[in-house]
C-alpha cells in the first residue's frame, strides 16, 4: 500500500489537497520491481493547468503501454505547499507512487509557454536536483525538455541535459531503448548524452559551444563532438492515424481549467499568419481520418464520463471533414447531451448549419480572432480576412442564436498606426451593429455582448516577424489606452467590453522567446529573487525581473527593441523545422509590402515543409 508523501495535517492546511494525492480515474499504477525505467512527466504549472494539457495525456499513456516503463505525473506545487516543502525539506514527488522525483531515471518537462521558466527551476530545486546540468551526477535523473518552447531552447540550455524537438510520439521510445542499453553497459551519463545526440530530434546543449561578436550577437554555434549534428531536425508524425492516442485519459477529481475530453482532429495550420509560431513550426498540415475520429470519440467518452468534447486544432474550421464529424457527434452521441466545443474557429469559414447543430445540444459563447482592426494591417500579418468576411460570419453566428462574442486582437504589430488601433474599436462596434440589424427585437436574448481583448505583439522564432522589434511597456500601454478611448466613443459602446494583457509580462516573454544562453542567468537570478508562477498575474513581479537583469549585467533591450539584420545568426538557427529561412525572409518582405500569401490549400508558397513527405503538401497530387 502506497504512503502519501504529505501528512494529513499538511494536506488539510493547503488549498485543494486533491492536487497532490493522485489515484485519479484511469491513472496508472505499477509495481516498481516490474519496471526498468521510471519516468517523471512534469507540467511546470499548477495541477489544474497541467491536467488540461493533451500532450501530457498522450505521452503518459504511451509510455505506460510499455510494461518496462512506469510514467508518473508531476506538477508545480502551489505557493502554499511550496513554502511548506522548503521549510520542512520535503522533496517533490510524483502523484502516482508519491516517490521523490530525484529517484527517477528521467524527469521530462513539457515547456508550453515562456512564463513558466522560473517554475522549471522550482521543479528542479524542490526535487533536490542540481539546477545546472553540468553539476548533475550519475545519481540524478536525466532532465529532458519538450514542447513548443524547445524551438528556442537556448535560454534554458544550462538547466537541461537534453531537449526533444518535435512531436513526442515519434522518437521518445527510441530514447528509452537507448537508455536501457546505457544502463546495461554502465556507460556513464556523458556517454549516454553523446549517443542520444545522434537520435532524430534530440539536442544536447552541453555538446555545443556558442561564440559572440563584440556587439553581443552570435558569431558561431559549434558542435563539440562528432555525435552532435550541426542541425537538429524536428521529428513529426506524417500519418496521424498511426500516431499513439489514449483511449483512457486520466480524469481529475477536481475541476480543472479545461474540464473536457479533447479530440485532436489535425495538426498544423494552412493559413500562414506571419506572427504565429505554431502555424510555422507545426507544418505541414495533417488531418486525422473521419473513421479514426469517430472510433476514438466513442471510446474516450465511454472511458471517462466527460460531458463535453473539444475538437482541438490550430484552425478547427479548416478541417476538411468538420461538418461530417459534427453530424456524427450530434446524431450518435447527442442523445447523451454531450456539449461540443469548437475552439480556434475562423469567422469566414464557420458554417451556419454546423452552428445550429451545436446549439441544439448546448450553446456557449463564440471566440474569433481578427487580430487587427483594419484591412491594411490584416494584410500585413497575412490573416486573410476581410471585414465583409468578419461581419458575414458574425451575422451567421447571431442568426444561430448566439449573443456573446469574443474578439482577439494584437497591439504593437509591425507598421501599426493609430488608425489601426482605433480600428479595433470600430470593428467591435460593427460586430455589435450586425447583431441588432440581423436579429429581430422579439427574438433577441438580451443585449449583445462583444468582448474585445488585446494581447501585445511578441516576435517569435521561426516566424516571418522574428526580425521585428518590440516596443517599451509604456508604449504598449499607451496603445491600449487609444483603443479603450475609441471604444467609449462607439455608438454601441454599452455592448462593448475591452480588456488588454499586461505590457510588463509581454516584455519578459519577449526576452525569453528570442533569448540566447546568457538569458539563463537572468532566469536563475529572478527565481532566486522569488519569481515563480510568472504566468499568473497575481504572482508576476516585473521589478524582480528588472533586478535580475541588473544583477546579471544584461540589457533586456538587446532582445526586445533592437533592430536585427537579415543575416544575423539567431540562437535557434541550428534547428531545422522544415520551413526555410529564405521563405521566412520572403514573407517578412511581403509583410512590409502589405502583400497576402495564399493559404496552403489555395497554392503552395514553397515554405519547405514538403520535405517531410506528408500532409497538405501532397493533398492534390495523384
Amino acid at each position: 500500500m502506497r504512503k502519501l508523501a504529505l501528512s494529513d495535517r499538511i494536506l488539510m492546511s493547503v488549498d485543494k489537497p486533491a492536487r497532490y494525492i493522485g489515484n485519479e480515474w484511469n491513472s496508472v499504477m505499477k509495481e516498481k520491481s516490474d519496471v526498468k525505467i521510471r519516468f517523471a512527466l512534469c507540467f511546470p504549472d499548477v495541477y489544474e493547468i497541467g491536467m488540461s494539457h493533451l500532450g501530457i495525456q498522450i505521452l503518459y499513456n504511451m509510455y505506460n503501454q510499455r510494461p518496462d516503463i512506469w510514467c508518473e505525473r508531476v506538477y508545480s506545487p502551489w505557493t502554499d505547499l511550496d513554502q511548506i516543502m522548503r521549510e520542512r525539506n520535503i522533496p517533490l514527488f510524483a502523484v502516482e507512487s508519491q516517490d521523490p522525483v530525484k529517484e527517477f531515471d528521467f524527469l521530462g518537462i513539457t515547456i508550453q509557454y515562456e512564463m513558466c521558466y522560473t517554475n522549471i527551476l522550482q521543479i528542479l530545486d524542490l526535487s533536490q536536483i542540481p539546477l545546472h546540468a553540468c553539476d548533475r551526477t550519475e545519481e540524478d535523473p536525466i532532465v529532458i525538455g519538450g514542447g513548443p518552447c524547445t524551438y528556442n531552447p537556448e535560454p534554458l540550455a544550462d538547466f537541461f541535459d537534453l531537449f526533444y524537438i518535435g512531436e513526442g510520439e515519434v522518437a521518445n521510445l527510441a530514447l528509452m531503448d537507448l537508455y536501457l542499453e546505457y544502463k546495461e553497459q554502465n556507460a556513464g551519463r556523458q556517454e549516454f548524452l553523446r549517443r542520444a545526440a545522434k537520435l532524430p530530434g534530440i539536442y544536447v546543449p552541453s555538446l555545443y559551444r556558442v561564440s559572440y561578436h563584440e556587439d553581443g550577437t552570435i558569431s558561431a554555434f559549434t558542435p563539440l563532438c562528432g555525435e552532435a549534428p550541426e542541425q537538429v531536425r524536428k521529428v513529426i508524425e506524417t500519418e496521424l492515424d498511426d500516431a499513439y492516442y489514449p483511449d483512457n485519459p486520466v480524469v481529475p477529481f477536481i475541476k480543472v481549467t479545461q474540464d473536457r475530453l479533447v479530440l485532436e482532429i489535425q495538426r498544423g495550420c494552412i493559413r500562414g499568419c506571419r506572427f504565429c509560431q505554431a502555424g510555422m513550426v507545426y507544418r505541414p498540415v495533417r488531418e486525422r481520418s473521419l473513421s479514426w475520429l469517430k472510433e476514438k470519440a466513442s471510446k474516450m467518452l465511454k472511458s471517462t464520463g466527460h460531458e463535453e468534447i473539444s475538437l482541438s486544432s490550430l484552425s478547427s474550421s479548416d478541417f476538411s471533414q468538420l461538418e461530417e464529424l459534427i453530424r456524427f457527434l450530434i446524431e450518435e452521441i447527442g442523445e447523451k447531451k454531450i456539449n461540443i466545443s469548437l475552439p480556434s474557429l475562423r469567422i469566414d469559414a464557420f458554417s451556419l448549419d454546423v452552428m445550429r447543430r451545436i446549439q441544439d445540444v448546448k450553446k456557449s459563447s463564440l471566440t474569433f480572432a481578427p487580430e487587427a482592426g483594419t484591412q491594411r494591417l490584416r494584410d500585413v500579418i497575412n490573416k486573410g480576412l476581410t471585414q465583409e468576411d468578419i461581419l458575414t460570419g458574425a451575422a451567421a453566428a447571431f442568426e444561430g442564436g448566439w449573443n456573446k462574442v469574443k474578439l482577439y486582437f494584437m497591439l504593437g504589430l509591425p507598421s501599426e498606426t493609430e488608425e489601426d488601433m482605433e480600428g479595433i474599436a470600430a470593428l467591435s462596434n460593427e460586430v455589435a451593429r450586425v447583431y441588432y440589424d440581423t436579429v429581430p427585437k422579439e427574438k433577441r436574448n438580451g443585449r449583445v455582448q462583444v468582448t474585445a481583448s488585446s494581447s501585445f505583439f511578441i516576435p517569435k522564432p521561426f516566424t516571418p516577424f522574428q526580425w521585428a522589434s518590440m516596443l517599451e511597456a509604456e508604449e504598449y500601454l499607451e496603445r491600449a489606452r487609444v483603443v479603450n478611448h475609441a471604444m467609449k466613443e462607439q455608438l454601441n459602446r454599452k455592448s462593448l467590453n475591452y480588456q488588454w494583457h499586461s505590457p510588463e509580462t509581454t516584455i519578459i516573454e519577449g526576452v525569453l522567446a528570442r533569448g540566447d544562453r546568457r538569458v539563463g542567468a537572468v532566469i536563475e537570478a529572478a527565481y532566486r529573487n522569488g519569481c515563480i508562477y510568472d504566468a499568473w498575474t497575481e504572482s508576476f513581479h516585473y521589478d524582480k525581473w528588472m533586478e535580475a537583469f541588473a544583477a546579471v549585467g544584461l540589457d533586456y533591450h538587446f532582445y526586445t527593441s533592437r533592430t536585427r539584420s537579415l543575416d544575423e545568426i539567431f540562437p535557434w538557427d541550428f534547428i531545422d523545422t522544415g520551413v526555410t529561412r529564405e521563405f521566412l525572409k520572403r514573407e517578412w518582405k511581403r509583410a512590409q509590402e502589405g502583400r497576402v500569401t495564399p493559404n496552403c490549400r489555395a497554392g503552395c508558397a514553397g515554405c519547405g515543409a514538403k520535405t517531410f513527405g506528408g500532409g497538405v503538401c501532397y493533398e492534390t497530387e495523384n
